[in-house]
């Protein structure tokens, strides 16, 4: 593709935790992709991530024929042209990874999100946890930090389990009391984190049932890296669960496809 002349568009998704850009060549083509921590202004972080997406990419701002904003903080981001709810960008994104996916499930720091689309990719419906840590990356940020693992080897940890031990507490603060308990009980480590994926997965898997399950089920967000929570899900669906390249980035794809469709018209 000669990128002189194509119609370059960007999407950012400000999440929670962290904020995602990707930057597409007429529409079907990623050429670039960032990802950093969104820190304590998300604005400034969202400017200096998009910065440095088109500093690698050789292409300058001017350049960029539509940007569009997603996520929580996408009201922020003073730089785009448009912003667009999450559900859809997320949606599209999604289906640009894995075309042939019916169920979207995005577990994000703060977040869970589970969308239904049809065969073409229209959205039938969606259900969200946006009240409670439960079911989200900050839920096992919480458990890694009290259990002094590492949140990188938290799904190696929980590979490892022998003995299946429940955590019956869906609220975060009471559920890493529970944890600590379990410690103090005696319990493996590996028993105990494997636990608490399953937790992570119940509350998941209860969005999910909410919509209705339709395969093929695509992960995206931060948690769809850890295997030990997509096998955890994965069973109590009784379904396979795939998680999607670069998952966390389909929020941002899904936004610059947005931007692209703005660009053509």
């Amino acid at each position: 593709m000669n990128l002189s002349e194509a119609t370059l568009t960007l999407g950012v998704d400000l999440g929670s935790t962290a904020i995602k850009a990707a930057l597409l060549a007429n529409g079907v083509e990623v050429i670039g992709s960032e990802v950093a921590a969104t820190g304590h202004n998300a604005k400034e972080s969202a400017r200096g991530l998009v910065s440095q997406l088109l500093s690698v990419a050789g292409v300058t701002k001017e350049r960029i024929a539509v940007t569009v904003a997603t996520g929580y903080g996408r009201l922020y981001f003073d730089e785009a042209d448009r912003e667009v709810s999450e559900i859809t960008c997320h949606a599209r994104g999604a289906r640009f990874l894995m075309p042939d996916a019916r169920t979207i499930v995005d577990i994000g720091g703060q977040d869970s999100k589970v969308i239904s689309v049809s065969e073409t990719g229209r959205v039938l419906d969606f259900a969200m946890n946006d009240k409670c840590a439960a079911g989200t990356g900050r839920f096992l940020e919480v458990m890694s930090r009290a259990l002094n693992v590492p949140i990188e080897s938290f799904g190696d940890q929980a590979r490892a389990s022998t003995k299946e031990i429940p955590i019956s507490t869906t609220c975060t603060v009471f559920a890493e009391s529970e944890v600590v308990g379990l410690v103090a009980r005696g319990e493996a480590l590996p028993d105990i984190v494997a636990a608490i994926h399953r937790s992570i997965a119940n509350r998941v898997a209860s969005l999910v049932k909410r919509v209705g399950v339709t395969t093929p089920i695509a992960a995206t967000g931060g948690v769809a890296r850890n295997t030990a929570a997509m096998a955890a899900l994965s069973a109590e669906l009784n379904e396979p669960i795939e998680a999607a390249p670069d998952p966390q980035l389909a929020g941002a794809i899904g936004a610059a496809i947005v931007a692209s469709e703005q660009a053509a018209r």
